[in-house]
């Protein structure tokens, strides 16, 4: 695939970022980034139950391929560990998911929507070096349960096909 989105495209998926919106102390900030690290480490390392962890039992998970192509959406948690594990398998590279400037669109006590860029880099170039493969922006609507925070939805844009 070779499709690019056009510049600006994913506006129409972004509100835009207003501050004083963010009801939510320091700690259940820093709670919700990492549990943003988590989701990239568990996808770089393939390690499905920690991704399944970071999960709400009914999340939902959309895609939409340099403006172009959908995904899903794919609901509930096993539904997600299976597509995952399927694209897993079909990866020849090491990837790496790279969550870049991680903003609060809104958030109370019990849920949050919060953006971030992603930046997915791979070993997979001439020789083994790294290199950009996409990059996109992510809406991440997270929901507190248990006291942790789990991803309910997540939706993913990308800017380029790979």
């Amino acid at each position: 695939m070779t499709a690019k989105a056009a510049p600006g495209w994913g506006s129409a998926h972004l509100a835009a970022i207003r501050p004083g919106r963010v009801a939510l102390d320091p700690a259940d900030q820093l709670a919700v980034h990492q549990t943003l690290a988590r989701y990239a480490f568990a996808l770089d390392q393939q390690y499905l139950e920690a991704l399944g962890a970071v999960l709400t039992e009914d999340a939902t998970w959309t895609f939409r391929i340099a403006d172009e192509t959908d995904l899903g959406p794919v609901v509930g948690r096993e539904a997600v560990l299976a597509f995952v594990r399927d694209a897993m398998a079909a990866e020849t590279d090491q990837r790496r998911h790279n969550l870049v400037n991680v903003a609060f669109h809104s958030a109370n006590a019990d849920t949050a929507l919060v953006y971030a860029y992603l930046m997915l880099t791979s070993n997979a170039g001439t020789g083994g070096s790294g290199g950009v493969v996409a990059t996109g922006f992510y809406a991440f609507g997270l929901e507190r349960a248990g006291g942790e925070w789990r991803i309910a939805e997540l939706f993913l844009g990308t800017d380029n096909a790979w």
